[in-house]
């Protein structure tokens, strides 16, 4: 009887270990990349899914936080789903603990050099041989309101997906979007609230632009993110994530 307990455990045990190293053999490959922007050479982090194949690409936008451990997670989240995913460092290198600190980064961030930076990151994928040449954005609070800027910068991106990021009121930009838009906000924002929100879809729809916006009643700002401890909403930011996922697999496959 032992002994067949002692194999049970044993065969449990392999198998154990076989999965957990199925699970790491799956993981993207991940680095920091160089490339160029202009006259200078800026940094991103790259995830690469692990079996070789051409894939769609996916832009990462960072939080005011800039590039820190949760944008890297969620990088490396979105290219387990299939894409060849670049984080791009608008701060070159920079990150912030503290709101304050957060705040003068943001602030000292030159917009025009931000849109340099992420048409920079758009060549740099749609270059790559592992890139099917269909790229989206992703990106949550300052990144999604640069995600939207992208969208109106760059006509080619296929998607943009913008996460309580700042939206565009001058007509003239809107017009300029013509990627499909998904976007996730908080009913209790006070900084950009539903009225705003609505006012933007508004407007797209009436381009004949594809926008899917939804507003969580419950939630306020920055709310798909664990380390924002007052604001988090587990289901919320699960139902978000869940909708990103489906609409990047739609606009970019």
């Amino acid at each position: 009887m032992k002994g067949t307990h002692r194999i049970i455990s044993a065969v449990f045990l392999v198998g154990l270990l076989t999965a957990i190293l199925a699970a790491h053999a799956a993981d993207p490959k991940t680095e920091m990349v160089k490339f160029p922007s202009g006259k200078d050479t800026i940094e991103g982090f790259l995830a690469v899914p692990e079996k070789p194949g051409r894939y769609p690409g996916v832009i990462v936008i960072h939080e005011w936080w800039g590039l820190n451990d949760w944008v890297k997670e969620q990088t490396q989240k979105i290219a387990e789903q299939g894409y060849v995913v670049l984080a791009v460092d608008l701060y070159r290198g920079k990150t912030a603990t503290d709101p304050n600190e957060a705040h003068e980064l943001m602030r000292g961030l030159p917009q025009d050099r931000a849109v340099r930076d992420m048409q920079a990151a758009f060549d740099y994928l749609a270059a790559r041989k592992d890139v099917t040449g269909r790229i989206g954005s992703v990106g949550w609070c300052m990144g999604g309101g640069y995600s939207l800027q992208l969208a109106i910068h760059q006509p080619r991106l296929a998607a943009c997906v913008v996460n309580y990021g700042a939206l565009p009121t001058d007509p003239n930009d809107i017009q300029q979007i013509g990627a499909p838009v998904l976007g996730n906000f908080g009913g209790q924002d006070h900084g950009i609230t539903p009225a705003d929100v609505k006012a933007f879809q508004k407007s797209l729809t009436a381009l004949g632009r594809y926008v899917d916006i939804k507003i969580y009643d419950d939630a306020g700002h920055a709310f798909e993110n664990p380390n924002n401890q007052t604001g988090y909403k587990p289901a919320d930011a699960a139902d978000a994530w869940a909708r990103t996922i489906a609409f990047l697999k739609k606009a970019l496959r």
